[in-house]
């Protein structure tokens, strides 16, 4: 009990800090203090899993009005240590869990972008024409557009250069989180207040822009513009010019130029839209702007690895919980004779039995997913990321105890028999 309590001092400070809002920033003292914690915390539920079920089966035992309550939580009362025994892993590997799952978050954290939307960048010299529509259509892109560096020349003389914008108002819309002032069929200056005003496009200069033909689209800075506030990362941070692609002869696209689609920033769309581009334009390169896509692959792996060992270790550690079930109930094979000589019935054995299982894996599963989850909530508030609570991931944890202590009863059910062994009596 001297392990958990400051553990768990610890880890609830950190969570009731960000609770006040006074969030607590990652340093030497944290780095020390939260692995320190943890491993007390880790330490204290297994080694005060006894002297805890033992406490809590003396309370209910007194307070229990019927035979096979009082029975059970006398019996756990004198013989604690056997909670230990079949608890412990279990317990351990719900805990170890309620951690990975915070890791997992603070990867994805890293790894996926901030925004809501997710932008796509191809260049169009590595898309033939009926991939580039093709791609448009894949399923979760919400919007598409083009971006493109103007024109350079080849000689070497010093030429200056803007990046443009190809979209519409509506398209411009859907990329960017703000916009205002946009006219539609008509080439505006493009003003982010995010970034400083391009020195190089003063209204007057014209630009040209090859296309995929040989041709030059020649653009004339206009003095009109629209306001935008574009979200980070994108495409559309930083470009000078909005062209509208009207603008573009039918069947040209920027020869020097990146097709660029949009959809939702969550984790599954993005590997959906990643596959269908895939199954599309095998052979283009993409670039999720803001995401590494080898850091995304890897989440998934270790997520799948998380999930397969957690399935495994449940099944484990069942398996090994029923068995030591059974060897006691073994071991105790004479008392449940003497019980029935006295005139108990077989449901109220059977219902001692569940009780007295379930009773010590109950306080250590439920200490564990409580202490578990306040263990990865201070591991998150400390990383500095925006989630600081993962309730997602504690309905899992929840559901797997829940599992587990169904599992265990109905295991327990069978290892209680109808028939008086006789062996027993003489032993006794």
């Amino acid at each position: 009990m001297l392990l958990l309590i400051p553990g768990l001092g610890i880890i609830g400070g950190y969570c009731m800090l960000s609770v006040l809002g006074r969030d607590p920033t990652g340093g030497s003292a944290s780095s020390l203090l939260i692995p320190g914690a943890v491993a007390m915390t880790g330490a204290g539920l297994v080694f005060g899993l006894a002297p805890i079920t033992a406490w809590l089966a003396r309370r209910m035992a007194g307070s229990a009005q019927g035979l096979p309550m009082a029975l059970a939580m006398r019996r756990t009362e004198v013989d604690p240590g056997a909670s230990l025994r079949v608890a412990t892993g279990l317990v351990l590997l719900v805990f170890g869990a309620s951690l990975t799952q915070g890791v997992l978050v603070e990867l994805d954290q890293v790894n996926r972008a901030t925004s809501p939307v997710q932008e796509y960048s191809m260049p169009f010299a590595q898309l033939r024409i009926h991939q580039q529509k093709e791609t448009v259509r894949v399923a979760q892109v919400q919007a598409h557009a083009m971006t493109s560096a103007s024109w350079r020349d080849p000689s070497g003389a010093r030429t200056p250069r803007t990046m443009a914008v190809f979209a519409t108002c509506q398209q411009l819309g859907r990329f960017v989180e703000k916009a205002e002032g946009c006219v539609e069929n008509k080439v505006l200056r493009i003003r982010d207040h995010n970034f400083s005003i391009d020195s190089d496009a003063n209204p007057g200069r014209s630009f040209p822009f090859l296309l995929s033909d040989g041709r030059k689209l020649d653009v004339t800075v206009p003095d009109s513009s629209v306001s935008v506030r574009a979200y980070q990362p994108s495409s559309f941070s930083g470009p000078s010019l909005l062209i509208p692609p009207s603008m573009i002869p039918r069947g040209t696209v920027p020869a020097e130029g990146n097709l660029v689609l949009l959809s939702d920033s969550d984790p599954e769309t993005v590997r959906a839209v990643l596959d269908g581009i895939g199954a599309v334009a095998p052979t283009s390169p993409v670039e999720p702007v803001g995401i590494v896509i080898d850091s995304l692959a890897q989440l998934t792996v270790i997520r799948s690895l998380l999930a397969v060992g957690m399935v495994l270790g449940l099944v484990i550690g069942v398996a090994a919980f029923v068995v030591s079930v059974a060897d006691r109930a073994l071991e105790r094979r004479a008392q449940v004779t003497a019980l029935a000589l006295l005139g108990a019935r077989a449901g109220t054995l059977r219902g001692v039995q569940v009780l007295q299982v379930v009773l010590p894996l109950a306080v250590g599963l439920g200490g564990a997913v409580v202490a578990g989850w306040l263990a990865e909530s201070s591991y998150l508030i400390t990383g500095g990321g925006a989630v600081h609570w993962d309730w997602e991931g504690l309905p899992l944890l929840v559901a797997a105890a829940l599992g587990v202590l169904l599992v265990a009863a109905l295991a327990s059910v069978p290892m209680v028999r109808r028939h008086i062994d006789p062996e027993h009596i003489r032993r006794d």
